[in-house]
């Protein structure tokens, strides 16, 4: 296995214009990895996955992988595997000759290849598959078998293109458990493409969070970090209302007091809300947006608000058994978004009634004009 380096990377498909589709990238993976590259759809992050396997070409910075320069050197010599989104298998084959195909490329000898396909086919749980033609397997089972294509060539790199958009729901919960599996067993370097913020929590052991590029900006990777401290310390609102699901909630306001580990914070509705934040690159008087994660919020009545606590007329509740979700109106929050509260039991509310929630002052994130980020000083738990 290895590493990889990108220092400075820019892709511009155009470089007559300024119109960069990535800029100014740097990542160092770490032999071993499990990375997940994450954002929106238009961001560069399959555009940049594709630099990496030789598929796009680098218009300025480096990329090495094991200590090696690898800007001119061709996909085919840089020992990546790389799984797509579509499955891409031959339909005349059987899944052993599918995940041999390669290597009898390669002229390799045929007990070479059986042993590779076979030692593939027990990590994958594919043996009794074999001899099966990809019309008699399920999505997943072929999902499987463009992985194992992938691990007999024993490549120093994988790099996954979303490989579970195809699937429906529930199969991709179990592939996304496969994945994990073989991750720990293989104990690869895996660089992962999805825009399903979910998926990379539950995969990644770091996550690069990529944004549609900016003109002014610097760079459109905006954060690169472990899942945990990109959902506990966003640097910005951005990070912040991308990764968590649902999504964390912002309300608007103004800083009205200052101190050393907390600051106040007025609302546009009018409620005080005390913020475990380190607000003093700030200034009372200063226009920001409070941010609370859904799962965060306890009962008005609760000890734990003592941040303050937010009414709003309910909109919709969503009862799924396990968890119970309400939608209102906050005034506080922007035209035509919901203010959303997660709750683990269902209560007793309508549609069309006021309903009021406490925030605890660790559960809330801070954000200025610009969208970057107060420090925290507390981090909220619900133990």
């Amino acid at each position: 296995m290895a590493d990889v380096l990108l220092s400075k990377v820019r892709k511009n498909y155009n470089p007559a214009t300024l119109k960069d589709t990535l800029r100014n990238i740097n990542l160092d993976i770490k032999d071993g990895d499990f990375i997940v590259f994450v954002g929106p759809s238009g961001c560069g992050k399959s555009t940049l996955l594709r630099m990496i396997a030789g598929l796009e070409d680098i218009t300025s910075g480096d990329l090495t992988i094991g200590g090696k320069r690898m800007n001119d050197v061709p996909p085919s010599e840089r020992n990546i595997g790389m799984v797509f989104q579509s499955y891409a298998l031959y339909p005349h084959m059987t899944v052993f000759e599918n995940m041999a195909f390669g290597l009898k490329l390669k002229h390799m000898d045929k007990e070479t290849i059986r042993q590779r396909v076979v030692h593939a086919a027990d990590i994958l749980g594919l043996e009794p598959f074999l001899e099966r033609k990809p019309k008699a397997l399920s999505g997943g089972q072929r999902q499987r078998v463009a992985i194992g294509r992938c691990i007999v060539q024993q490549p120093s790199v994988f790099l996954f293109d979303e490989p579970l958009s195809n699937l429906d729901a529930a199969l991709r919960v179990k592939m996304r458990l496969e994945i994990a599996k073989l991750h720990r067993d293989i104990n690869a370097t895996i660089i992962y493409v999805t825009h399903d913020q979910v998926e990379a929590m539950t995969l990644a052991d770091k996550i690069c969070v990529l944004s549609p590029l900016k003109a002014s900006a610097e760079s459109n990777l905006e954060q690169f970090g472990t899942p945990l401290e990109l959902y506990n310390h966003p640097v910005n609102q951005f990070v912040a209302g991308f990764i968590g699901s649902p999504k964390m909630n912002f309300l608007n306001g103004e800083i009205t007091e200052i101190g050393d580990k907390e600051c106040k914070v007025k609302l546009t509705s009018g409620e005080i809300i005390t913020a475990k934040v380190n607000a003093s690159r700030g200034e009372v008087g200063q226009k920001v947006q409070l941010g609370v994660r859904p799962e965060h919020l306890v009962a008005a009545d609760s000890p734990k608000a003592d941040g303050g606590k937010i009414s709003g007329k309910v909109i919709v509740t969503e009862n799924l058994g396990a968890e119970f979700f309400l939608y209102m109106e906050a005034p506080a929050c922007d035209e035509g978004v919901d203010f959303t509260v997660k709750h683990e039991f269902a209560i007793d509310i309508k549609a069309g009634e006021t309903y009021s929630v406490g925030i605890p002052a660790s559960a809330c994130h801070l954000f200025d004009a610009e969208g970057l980020a107060f420090p925290r000083t507390e981090v909220y738990t619900r133990g």
